[in-house]
Parts: structure tokens; C-alpha cells; sequence
């Protein structure tokens, strides 16, 4: 039987965890503040701690360190409604056994508990590591549980110097995680070195990654440092991964495993101490069956993987990204109003975070300093990802060809199309634009009056209309 204390001013929380860990065997003592917790910490000391973020009086961040010191290191699961990387790192630094976002699934925090207890009968307990400096302006913005889960990764990744590849879509914010990572990590007063491969000329992209030496090829009238040797104590940044040659995949490959660059043209090589982070939208692993892609390169710099989530499916983060970018270049334009907050989260934003920061910037110079309207707005990218398409062309062509199998002399084949496509498409943009027919006849690039009346057609005329209010038809 273990003792859990449960340090959280929310009653319903407290109330569901206690009945559970009770129900498992447990003991089980409560604290609605951090001051309370001290107090039960130095009358019995827990075998592990659930503490929430936001307390009244002193928060849970700042009260980790005291508790750590009276429990000896119990292991504490941090949980909060208000999560950001900054709180997922002070979290890890403080030395929090795990990190959860509310709301959380009880079983996850059930999990979580037996996992710390587990660490605590096999008396693995670790003091607080020392807390960073002053806090960087942040600049990954994000409260979706699917943002929470990016900065728990990189909060446990940033201290040691394991490779991670960071994959997602253009336009998520590769970069943004790189340089946090390398921003809380112990190199952080070393170089941080962002190398965009597809912009390097593809037949010097071995020379400006090693370097050469004097008389490497035509042209080399001197030794020059490669751009792994300037990041050297630092850290690389290797954005759009996919794209370096086969021919250059093998010497960084051998940078990784011996810490060594070996220039163009050169014979010594030097040793050299480097943390690679990469990035690619592209799908490695079919890179590497393809035989694209050295499976041993991609192993070595997949470590750790970090997924950043498109922007369409973290909707509740457009509202904060929102007031983010307008803080920064019109913030007349604050507060949003919510038919336009509205407009914005019902978009596809196929180009993600950069498309979103673009388009309200846009709107910004249309709304010349009053509130943002979504005519303000240039109209959506009506384009969708390469691969939806072909994905979409293929599903069709087989579709089609089904069809024609079966039937000697099809009939009123486009119909039956039509009749299979129409109904999940205004469906989809029904539920995207909240019902807002006014915005789907613009996506659909058709009038009112036909979106009524093919709604009506398939049923969907009160699909995701929450009130009446929400549309702007009479």
C-alpha cells in the first residue's frame, strides 16, 4: 500500500483521482494549496505526488523544489489546464516525474501514478536539475492536448544529446522546435546553426557541409571550414532532410557515429563535437524502402521523433496563434471578433501556422487599424496536399473502374459519383464553417441559394448549426 498525496484546489479532480487510487489499494491525502502540502508532506512523506500547476498562493512549479526536498525526491506528476513548453520544461528541470495536460484521461493518470511508484520502489530518484536563466520569449504557441504532448517531448529531449528528427507538414514550425530545443539544452551558449539542404547548390552541398581543402576541385584557391565545423560545441539544424544526396549521406553518417568532419579533398579528418536535430514533411521511411535514403543515416537521426500536428487539427490554438501574430503587428486589431474567430478555425490552413500568420497579416492592411472581418481575409487555398489529390484521383479511377466492371452499359454513372462525393464534402464543410452556409457557398465557390438547396437534398440542412445566430442569412 503507498501514500499519494494530491496537491489540486479542484475538487471534482481531486475527488475523482482519490476515489480511484482508494479503490486500488491506496492511501490517499489531499491539498488544496502548496502551503497545505508542505505541511502533509513534513507530518508523513508520500511515495509519490500529483501536483497541479496553478494553486492559490504559491504555484506548483515554484512549490516542486521544496517538495522534492521534503519527500526526498518522491516522484511528482505535474498536471495543469495552462500548459506551454516553458511549463513543460521548468516542469522536467524541476524534476517532475511525468507531465500531464488537463483535462487527462483518468487511466493515463492512473498509469502515470503506478509508474512513478514502480520508479520509487526500485528507489531510482533523482535530485531537481538546476533551473535555466531568465526565459526566452516563447514563440511556440499552444494550449491542444497535441501541442502539450510536442512540449512534454521536447522538455525530457533538450538535456541530453540525442539526435531527434521532427517531422510534420510545411509550414507547423520545424524550426521553432529545433531552436527551442536547442535553447534548453546545456549547449545553449554554443552556435545554433539552421542548414537548409534544398537551398544549398546540389553540387556543392558536400563542400558547404564539410568543408575543403586547398585544391579539393576547380575553383578552391583556399581551405574553408564547412558549416558543421562552424557549429562545432553547437548545434545543426538539417531542414528538409530528404533532400541530401546519397553521396553525402554516407559522410554524415560518419559524423555521427565518430564525431569527425572530413573535407573535401582532405585526408585527416577532425574531430568535431555537434548535437544534428533534422527536419522533413517528406516520408522517410519510404525513402529508405525506395533506397533514397541510407536506413542507417535514417536510424542514426531518428533517435528521438518530435510530430508537429497541422494547424486543421489543433483548432482551439487558432484563436491564441491569432492574437500571437496581431500582437506583434496590429494589435488594434485585439480583441477578435468571434464571427471572424469563427471564420478562421473553420479553414483548412493546408499551409498551417505560416499560412495562418500571412492571411491575418493580410487582413491587418485590408482592415487599416479597425476589427478584423473575414471579407478581410484573401480567399482560402483551395489546393489540397499533392498526395490527398493523388490519393483522391486514385480512389476514384478505382471507384470507376468497379463500376464499369459491373455493369455491361452503365447508366447515369456522374450521378452516381456525385450521389457518393457531394454529400461528404458539404458535410465536411458544414461542420469546418459551424453551419455557416454563408462561408461554405465561398469555399465551394457556389451561391447560397444552391448549397440550401443541395443540403436539403441529402438531408443536412440543420448538420452543425449550433443557433441560427452563427449564420449570417436572415
Amino acid at each position: 500500500m503507498s501514500h499519494i498525496l494530491l496537491v489540486d484546489d479542484e475538487e471534482a479532480v481531486c475527488w475523482a483521482l482519490e476515489r480511484a487510487l482508494r479503490q486500488a489499494g491506496h492511501q490517499v491525502a489531499k491539498a488544496s494549496s502548496a502551503e497545505e502540502a508542505f505541511a502533509h508532506a513534513a507530518a508523513r512523506r508520500p511515495d509519490a505526488i500529483v501536483l497541479d500547476v496553478r494553486l492559490p498562493g504559491m504555484d506548483g512549479l515554484t512549490a516542486l523544489g521544496r517538495l522534492q526536498q521534503l519527500t526526498n525526491h518522491a516522484p511528482t506528476i505535474v498536471v495543469t489546464a495552462y500548459g506551454n513548453l516553458s511549463t513543460a520544461v521548468r516542469a522536467v528541470e524541476g524534476g517532475a516525474f511525468d507531465y500531464l495536460a488537463k483535462p487527462f484521461d483518468l487511466q493515463q493518470a492512473l498509469e502515470a501514478i503506478e509508474r512513478a511508484l514502480e520508479q520509487r520502489r526500485r528507489a531510482v530518484a533523482h535530485g531537481p536539475e538546476p533551473t535555466s536563466g531568465p526565459e526566452t520569449t516563447e514563440e511556440i504557441v499552444g494550449q491542444s492536448p497535441a501541442m502539450q504532448l510536442v512540449f512534454k517531448r521536447i522538455a525530457l529531449v533538450a538535456p541530453r544529446s540525442a539526435c531527434v528528427l521532427i517531422t510534420g507538414e510545411s509550414g507547423t514550425g520545424k524550426e521553432l522546435v529545433a531552436r527551442a530545443i536547442h535553447r534548453h539544452s546545456p549547449r545553449r551558449d554554443r552556435p545554433f546553426l539552421p542548414v537548409h539542404i534544398a537551398a544549398l547548390n546540389p553540387s556543392l552541398v558536400e563542400s558547404e557541409l564539410f568543408g575543403h581543402v586547398k585544391g579539393a576541385f576547380t575553383g578552391a584557391a583556399q581551405a574553408r571550414l564547412g558549416l558543421l565545423s562552424l557549429a562545432d560545441g553547437g548545434t545543426v539544424f538539417l531542414d528538409e532532410l530528404a533532400d541530401i544526396p546519397l553521396s553525402v549521406q554516407a559522410k554524415l553518417l560518419r559524423v555521427l557515429e565518430h564525431q569527425e568532419v572530413l573535407p573535401v579533398g582532405g585526408n585527416q579528418p577532425h574531430k568535431n563535437d555537434l548535437r544534428i536535430l533534422s527536419a522533413t514533411h517528406q516520408d522517410l521511411s519510404r525513402q529508405v524502402a525506395e533506397g533514397r535514403f541510407r536506413h542507417d543515416l535514417f536510424f542514426r537521426l531518428n533517435v528521438f521523433q518530435i510530430h508537429l500536428p497541422p494547424l486543421r487539427e489543433r483548432v482551439d490554438d487558432i484563436g491564441l496563434l491569432a492574437e500571437h501574430f496581431l500582437r506583434r503587428f496590429e494589435p488594434r486589431a485585439l480583441p477578435l471578433v468571434p464571427e471572424t474567430l469563427r471564420y478562421l478555425q473553420g479553414l483548412p490552413w493546408f499551409g498551417n501556422v505560416r499560412e495562418l500568420r500571412n492571411a491575418l497579416e493580410h487582413a491587418a492592411i485590408m482592415a487599416r487599424g479597425g476589427p478584423l472581418l473575414p471579407e478581410h481575409f484573401p480567399p482560402p487555398w483551395a489546393s489540397a496536399p499533392p498526395d490527398s489529390a493523388r490519393e483522391l484521383a486514385d480512389a476514384v479511377r478505382r471507384w470507376a473502374v468497379q463500376r464499369l466492371g459491373k455493369q455491361a452499359r452503365p447508366e447515369h454513372l456522374y450521378a452516381e459519383l456525385l450521389a457518393q462525393i457531394e454529400p461528404a464534402l458539404l458535410d465536411e464543410v458544414m461542420r469546418r464553417s459551424r453551419g455557416n452556409r454563408w462561408v461554405a457557398a465561398r469555399w465551394l465557390g457556389l451561391n447560397r441559394a444552391t448549397v440550401r438547396k443541395k443540403l436539403a437534398t441529402y438531408g443536412l440542412t440543420d448538420a452543425h448549426r449550433p443557433t441560427p445566430a452563427s449564420d449570417t442569412e436572415a
